[in-house]
């Protein structure tokens, strides 16, 4: 990780301002700029922490941060320990220790034991820009707190990022969500990510979520989670352009619009628009693109040289054929609307499943039309299988969408997602 000192700027310095709140410090707005108020939050922590108070975050002050940026620490057996002397000093309870070591006995703790302690706090954070990086580690700390949940590899990205998935769920009935077809629409990742851990968290509490019994849908049903299909374009929008990335020029070239790619880029980062290099009605697109203009790599709407050209295209398709999902979920911004037929294929329960989701986010269900109407994720998925799949575009105004909009947004979404696991 990069050094952070006054004035540095970024995805990273916005998730330490995120953790300094989360913690008890002011580090001021959560900007993604390291100003002076920040400065001084970073030196409080030092002090209290043994640090150097210099307020930059290097090795060692990041060595500190890191188990909190996690959302546990190691801990090892001293004498006289209980549960419950750990978990005030962590400011955490021991529920949630012994969720995180399965098989451990409160009154048989050993002299030089290794636990996991969490820390009373979330992992996921919703007021930061959610970069590839953020979400890998949140997914390994939401796994070391949660061990019941599966996480694994659908795929790589053209730059060898992992797709990963997560498994919720033992249950016969297979649903499957995914976000960040495109990467202006990173807000989704947060909403799935999000998700995750809110419902993990009711299950190892036996809680159930706006009056869904969460260990009922846990036996009955398993939801796979792709939060990030297209990692390398996410990471392009958030943290821009490196001289170090392979298509560096080409990029430069592709991005013809005289905007910052923060701005445009929907591709992945051979300037493929995923969600419409899938094998439905492809071809038809793809002479539609290219009486539009979209014939080359660019910031959105070129299909590809050919159907599942992308590895990320390959990597959904190939994990799609190896479930049995009897539903979809494919999440974009924005709109607030509902998508849930294609070429009249979806089945007729799709369209009551569909008025379903409608009523309990508040968005409003159509078909799509123009250029929207071929070649997506959920169009193969009908197509392909004659099931119910849906394209959900959440929030409303201009992508990349603020993260200012993030709790309305997982507000309208959260019984959906609930719902598509049990209808």
């Amino acid at each position: 990780m990069r050094t952070l000192k006054l004035g540095s700027r970024g995805p990273d310095v916005m998730e330490i301002q995120a953790l300094l709140k989360k913690i008890g410090y002011n580090p001021g707005p959560i900007d993604g700029i390291l100003g002076r108020q920040t400065r001084q939050a970073v030196i409080n922590f030092q002090r209290n922490n043994e640090l150097v108070p210099d307020g930059i975050i290097g090795p060692q002050t990041y060595r500190v941060l890191e188990p909190l940026l996690m959302g546990y620490d190691t801990y090892y057996i001293q004498p006289g320990d209980t549960l419950w002397e750990i978990a005030r000093k962590y400011y955490t309870t021991v529920q949630r220790i012994v969720t995180a070591n399965p098989g451990i006995n409160p009154y048989q703790l050993r002299i030089g034991q290794k636990i996991i302690v969490p820390y009373g706090i979330d992992v996921v954070d919703t007021n930061v820009e959610y970069t590839y990086e953020i979400m890998e580690r949140d997914i390994r700390g939401l796994k070391v707190r949660y061990p019941f949940i599966e996480v694994g590899v659908a795929g790589q990205s053209v730059l060898g990022k992992n797709l990963y998935y997560i498994k919720l769920g033992e249950g016969p009935n297979q649903v499957f969500y995914n976000g960040a077809h495109h990467a202006l629409e990173w807000i989704t990742v947060s909403l799935l990510m999000k998700f995750t851990e809110n419902f993990s968290k009711a299950y190892a509490e036996g809680r159930s979520i706006r009056g869904y019994d969460v260990e009922s849908i846990w036996n009955q049903s398993t939801i796979y989670i792709l939060p990030m299909v297209n990692p390398d374009g996410v990471n392009l929008v958030l943290k821009g352009l490196d001289p170090s990335n392979p298509y560096y020029d080409e990029l430069l070239r592709w991005n013809d619009t005289g905007l910052p790619f923060s701005q445009v880029w929907q591709a992945n980062i051979r300037g493929v628009d995923i969600n419409h290099n899938y094998n439905a009605l492809w071809q038809t697109y793809k002479e539609l693109a290219e009486e539009l203009g979209f014939d080359e790599p660019g910031p959105y709407r070129y299909p590809g040289p050919y159907p599942e050209s992308e590895p990320e295209t390959r990597a959904v398709v190939s994990f799609t054929r190896n479930h049995n999902f009897r539903l979809v979920l494919a999440y974009h911004s924005q709109g607030q609307v509902i998508y849930w037929n294609f070429q009249n294929l979806a089945p007729p329960e799709a369209r009551r499943i569909g008025e379903m989701f409608a009523a309990v986010s508040g968005y409003v269900l159509a078909e799509p039309f123009g250029t929207a109407s071929y070649s997506g994720y959920k169009d193969w998925f009908i197509q392909e299988y004659r099931r119910p799949g849906y394209t959900i575009e959440v929030g409303r105004g201009r992508n990349p969408l603020p993260i200012s909009q993030f709790d309305m947004i997982y507000n309208n979404n959260e019984e959906l997602l609930l719902l598509a696991a049990v209808v």
